[in-house]
């Protein structure tokens, strides 16, 4: 994840219509694979109010492999792409991380699954991920925000097509149209 010295991420997301369309467009455009694909396993947690939520922070637990992740992420500021605070420290055992946050009183309120390839062109300061999910592929962007509209345009995209939404958001927005599972997780990888 690219971060100023601030823990500041800036990120928009981009509907692709299939990863394969994807990864040609970014091969296309100079992108090469910085880290290959892994699956990510992510669980939210809250205050039984949502207090974090209605505040627009989030505290979640990721399991990607071996490696594991506490996360803290601030209020969005306004504006076309989302900006805000970002802290993160690396885990040894989600597991227990999790325990110790239920036992804290945050209560699990949402998970989601994701297969993550990251890409970089070189000499360029940010990162592309490609997102596939139970609800689609999404381009994740991340880094200043003139390299995030300038790789937009070289990839096909307007800011139209700019996505500020989390994947709880986007999910939860699928779940008021649609009868949907609570969590956002692929069949047969929901133990």
């Amino acid at each position: 994840m690219e971060q100023s010295r601030s823990n500041r991420e800036v990120e928009i997301k981009l509907k692709v219509e299939s990863s394969p369309a994807a990864r040609h467009i970014l091969r296309k455009s100079g992108f090469r694979v910085h880290r290959r694909r892994v699956f990510e396993d992510n669980i939210v947690f809250d205050t039984l109010d949502l207090a974090l939520r209605r505040a627009g922070r989030l505290l979640r637990v990721r399991q990607t492999g071996r490696d594991a992740l506490l996360t803290y992420k601030g209020p969005a500021a306004p504006g076309k792409h989302k900006s805000r605070e970002e802290l993160e420290v690396a885990i040894s055992d989600a597991r227990r991380a999790v325990l110790v946050l239920e036992r804290l009183g945050f209560n699990r309120v949402f998970r989601y699954q994701k297969y993550r390839t990251e890409y970089a062109r070189p000499r360029e300061r940010g990162i592309v991920m490609l997102d596939e999910t139970p609800i689609g592929g999404f381009l994740e962007l991340e880094g200043a925000p003139r390299w995030i509209d300038r790789t937009a345009r070289r990839l096909g995209f307007r800011e139209s097509d700019y996505i500020t939404a989390s994947y709880g958001g986007l999910y939860l927005e699928l779940r008021r149209q649609r009868d949907v599972p609570a969590d956002m997780v692929f069949p047969g990888r929901a133990t």
